[in-house]
């Protein structure tokens, strides 16, 4: 009893340590990294690691390890859900416009996590969970997010790898996801077309409050239903939900 006892102290020790490290470190870090620089064998610490990220502590791109959304359980705050207030009424509006689904979405390392969201009435309709985390270059409003990445911020991004294809137009290479960006950075809009979803068309558009990216606000559009007029209308829009939610 007393050696399961010791096993489970050292098992608990290690998890406060990898999650200690891994937030400490600022910046995506390897399973090989982090068995380095705390002694921790490679067995013990692939089930440690999986653990973490099971629960949301830690999310992983590629090969690489990210603080996770589940640690803002362990210091509660109200500004997820203030924002989320703040947001769900424009994020409405625009849907109920546009009669499309309409989501806002806040980045969580190499990720974004939707925190408000409008699903359109229509048969046929695109829902994203709120709560759910998903990748950054196969969304509009995650493309929207990487265009305001620093150099830096992108240089890790692009270090990280692990961006999955998920249909025959999810773009993954670097050279593509930059040009891309740079236009994104120009126009202010993101757009994907069947990169996450088949038949699905997103515009995106990043929002910024008080000179910092706070989030962005996508619209979710049926491909079989868009065209190049509610397209237009859609960006018109997200730049007015930009101007709303305190975009400069």
């Amino acid at each position: 009893m007393r050696k399961a006892e010791s096993s489970s102290v050292k098992s608990a020790t290690r998890t406060l340590d990898i999650l200690e490290y891994v937030v400490g470190s600022r910046r995506p870090v390897s399973a090989a990294e982090i068995a380095s620089a705390l002694a921790i064998p490679v067995s013990s610490l692939s089930y440690l690691l999986a653990t973490l990220i099971e629960r949301g502590y830690l999310t992983r791109n590629g090969r690489s390890h990210l603080p996770g959304p589940a640690l803002a359980r362990l210091h509660p705050d109200e500004t997820v859900g203030a924002l989320s207030d703040r947001v769900y009424p424009v994020v409405r509006s625009v849907s109920l416009q546009l009669n499309e689904t309409v989501s806002f979405f806040v980045r969580h390392g190499f990720e974004m996590e939707a925190i408000a969201g409008e699903v359109a009435p229509q048969a046929l309709r695109y829902t994203i969970e709120v709560g759910r985390l998903v990748p950054l270059h196969a969304f509009a409003a995650g493309k929207a997010i990487l265009a305001t990445f620093s150099e830096t911020e992108l240089a890790d991004y692009f270090a990280a790898g692990g961006r999955d294809v998920f249909t025959d137009s999810t773009l993954t290479s670097e050279a593509a996801l930059r040009a891309e960006l740079t236009d994104i950075a120009h126009t202010g809009v993101a757009r994907t077309a069947e990169e996450y979803t088949p038949g699905i068309i997103g515009i995106g558009r990043a929002i910024w409050r008080d000179g910092a990216p706070l989030g962005a606000i996508s619209v979710a559009i049926p491909a079989a239903r868009t065209s190049p007029a509610l397209e237009a209308r859609a960006v018109e829009l997200l730049h007015r939900a930009a101007d709303a939610l305190g975009s400069g």
